[in-house]
Parts: C-alpha cells; structure tokens; sequence
C-alpha cells in the first residue's frame, strides 16, 4: 500500500487509475509522455458524489422538503467542503503538476484540490464500484455529516423572504435600510 492510499484507507487494484487521479492537466501540457489528467474522472467523480449524498440525505433527514435538502447537499459538495477534505488528506502533496502551476500555488489552490478529491473519488469508483467510493466519501465527510446533525436547517430570512416574493411577482424586491447598530465589524 502505497502511503497515500494508507491516508485514504482504499488499496487501489488498479494503480494507473490513481496515478491518473492525482495528474493535473498543467502537467500534461509541459511533459509530452503523460497522454492523461484527472478531469474526467473528476467528471465522474462529481456525479458519483451528487449520487452518495443526495442517498444519505434522503436517508437522514426524513423530515427535510426537497429545497432544503438541495441546499444541505450544495453546502456538503461546496467547493469549499472539498478542499477541506482534500487538505486533510494532504492530497496536495501527492498531485502530478506542471512547473508553473506548482510556483503559482497549485498545490493549495482550491480549485485544484477540490477537482482532484472528486477525480479520487471517480477512480476510486471506478476499480472498486460504487461501494468503495460510497464508503471513502462518507468517510471523509464524516465531520460535515456530524455538524449537519446537530444543526441541519439555516435560517435565513432574507433568503426565504426573496423566494416568496419571486413566487408571486415578477419583480424584485427592493430592500432599504432603516438603521444599523454595533461595532463596525459587526453591523445588525
């Protein structure tokens, strides 16, 4: 096992599928030999983890309205989200890139670590089924999955206010301040 699949508790039968997950397309265009990047399988990857949480979604939070659910699963597959498991797994260290974009700080970009964690995910998939990607994803978003179960709804009015008002007119809202109080770095 090499140590990045240790950090990922997946043993890859395929070790090309991974080498691919971990090349990024900078590098492909410098070196000539690598003919491969990880954006399909970051394609791939993408739908699987649409697919694993929209299930634990439905599974979990029984008494959720569609909309709601749709705004839990855009906050779990957030880039933002991805990054972070990404950094967890140190997955930066372990990316193929092209010099440039390695000194224009690729490897902590994230953009770059959030398409890779989805092209792990794609070739995980791929050599091991749906399963093993199912397994590795709720893995990773355990702490995201913990904190959603202890706090799953945001309220926020204003958002729910602007629906409202989209569902029945047309137009939009225009909104005026009446006042504000509190320190300047923290306006109500």
């Amino acid at each position: 096992m090499t140590p990045l699949e240790e950090r990922i508790g997946y043993k890859f039968r395929n070790s090309l599928l991974l080498a691919e997950a971990l090349t990024h397309p900078s590098l492909g265009h410098e070196a000539q030999r690598f003919h491969f990047d990880y954006q399909r399988l970051e394609f791939l990857g993408d739908a699987v983890l649409q697919l694993v949480m929209t299930e634990y979604l439905f599974r979990h939070f029984r008494g959720e309205a569609e909309g709601q659910l749709t705004k839990l699963r855009s906050r779990l597959v957030s880039r933002e989200a991805l990054r972070a498991h990404a950094s967890r797994l140190d997955l930066g260290r372990y990316i193929l890139m092209g010099r440039g974009e390695e000194t224009s700080g690729g490897r902590t970009r994230t953009s770059t670590l959030a398409d890779a964690f989805e092209a792990l995910i794609g070739a995980i998939y791929l050599d091991g089924g749906l399963e093993a990607a199912k397994k590795f994803i709720l893995t990773q978003a355990r702490p995201d999955l913990e904190r959603l179960a202890e706090k799953p709804v945001d309220v926020n009015p204003k958002g729910e206010l602007q629906e409202l008002l989209q569902s029945i007119s047309p137009r939009s809202p225009v909104y005026e301040l009446v006042s504000q109080s509190g320190p300047e770095h923290e306006k109500t």
